[in-house]
């Protein structure tokens, strides 16, 4: 990670302990190395993305986060405690929660079914009537299979599941991705909402643009690497950089 970078995850740091801090995160599946000596902080209320090419190690990240990879070493705090060592299911229950990229819907079963199916893990999840008020399109389709749902439906139903459970650091894996418009602007709103709430945020996203309009701060990943870090208010800035490391 370049000096600029390194020098902004210390002062973080030194500004009070953050939420979630990533250090050396080394990850493989079976003889790939996939991650190499990942490091960086989100601090509580902050939404943060990982940008990067696909490939890059962005989507491994959340997983090493969530303890979803067959082999990581280094060091993963959440909330001053270490968990590198945790089984997924113990993480969950500290208080993380993944949405993968592939959504998850039990196709078999409907909206209502799919939300109280993740078990409470910790206390201030949101309310079934909380979650449709902020998706309104889910109370309108409570009934229907997940078969049924369009792309957008079942994006928000993915993100309102997990919602429930009382997690308090939300990992979002390409959320936007496939979505038209209409329905990437109303997840955009939705993550302003949650951020309101509490909620941290990390954020993996291909579309940097949509990025810009959500988050506090972007991590680069390249090669398995944090090669940047870079503040939303400096993205106009550094924006022909950004262009090199993602190519567009």
């Amino acid at each position: 990670m370049p000096e600029a970078a390194v020098a902004e995850t210390a002062a973080t740091a030194a500004a009070g302990a953050p939420l979630l801090s990533v250090r050396g995160l080394n990850a493989w599946y079976g003889e790939s190395h996939i991650l190499h000596g990942v490091d960086f902080d989100v601090a509580a209320g902050e939404v943060v993305t990982l940008l990067g090419r696909n490939g890059a190690g962005k989507t491994t990240t959340l997983r090493s986060i969530m303890g979803m990879v067959p082999r990581r070493e280094g060091s993963i705090l959440f909330e001053g405690e270490e968990t590198v060592r945790l089984a997924s299911n113990r993480i969950a229950r500290r208080g993380i929660a993944y949405c993968p990229e592939e959504r998850g819907i039990f196709a078999s079963l409907d909206v209502d079914e799919n939300l109280l199916l993740p078990p409470v893990v910790r206390e201030g999840g949101l309310t079934v009537s909380q979650i449709f008020e902020l998706f309104p399109n889910l109370q309108e389709r409570r009934r229907s299979q997940g078969t049924k749902l369009s792309g957008g439906e079942q994006q928000m139903l993915a993100i309102g599941r997990i919602l429930r459970t009382g997690a308090r650091l939300l990992l979002l894996d390409e959320p936007t991705e496939g979505l038209a418009p209409v329905i990437v602007q109303q997840i955009g709103r939705t993550i302003a909402k949650l951020k309101v709430q509490g909620f941290t945020i990390l954020l993996v996203e291909q579309n940097f643009r949509f990025a810009a309009t959500v988050a506090d701060r972007h991590y680069v990943i390249e090669h398995g690497r944090v090669a940047d870090m870079i503040r939303n208010a400096d993205l106009d800035a550094n924006m022909d950089k950004l262009h090199d490391y993602l190519g567009v």
